[in-house]
């Protein structure tokens, strides 16, 4: 059944949160309460994965399509402290300084929530299964006026090994309940059974 009144555009990112997840037994994810990003500037995943066709026939017989996830870039004004010890994995020592270490193990996954406004209602995000590389270190001098350097940080969003889920989103002005809707920062979504109607 459609909308009473769906979007018909998006814009404007915010809402950038990070959720450190936990794998147990069986590739079993359990995530921390979402945590605040603030200042995002620019969001841009791409699609991974590729259409291969099967000819018979003379025809493409069958066309299977891969989901690999999404990867891409977040930039923000200035990654936040709990990003860099949580994910980024650098250590706050007793004089309030931060350490990075040529670590060789396994990245933090987490998950990534966010969400664009829309004409009518915002749409909520949640990317599942994520890993990060590190930022670059750059500025420049001041000039006659200040003009914010921003930081970028290059993200992989995988599928979920148990299950292969890899993203979630509320659906369009009144379809996602309000509860769901309001608690969306308050922990990770985890999807009900399916109902298409």
């Amino acid at each position: 059944m459609p909308t009473a009144n769906p979007n018909k555009i998006k814009y404007n990112l915010k809402n950038v949160h990070y959720a450190k997840a936990t794998v147990g037994e069986g590739g079993v994810y359990t995530y921390a309460t979402p945590v605040a990003i603030p200042g995002a500037v620019n969001l841009s995943l791409d699609a991974q994965g590729e259409m291969t066709p099967f000819y018979a026939d003379g025809i493409v017989y069958y066309r299977s399509e891969a989901n690999n996830g999404y990867s891409g870039t977040l930039e923000i004004a200035l990654v936040p402290e709990s990003f860099r010890t949580d994910i980024l994995k650098e250590v706050k020592d007793a004089n309030g300084v931060l350490t990075e270490s040529a670590d060789s193990s396994d990245p933090v996954v987490f998950a990534l929530l966010f969400e664009f406004d829309g004409d009518k209602k915002a749409i909520r995000h949640v990317m599942y299964s994520c890993t990060v590389s590190r930022p670059s270190i750059a500025s420049q001098t001041k000039e006659t006026s200040i003009t914010p350097v921003t930081e970028s940080l290059s993200i992989s969003c995988d599928p979920r090994p148990s299950d292969l889920k890899v993203k979630a989103k509320t659906g369009d002005d009144v379809t996602t309940t309000d509860a769901t809707y309001t608690g969306w920062y308050d922990a990770v979504y985890e999807a009900s059974a399916a109902s298409n109607g």
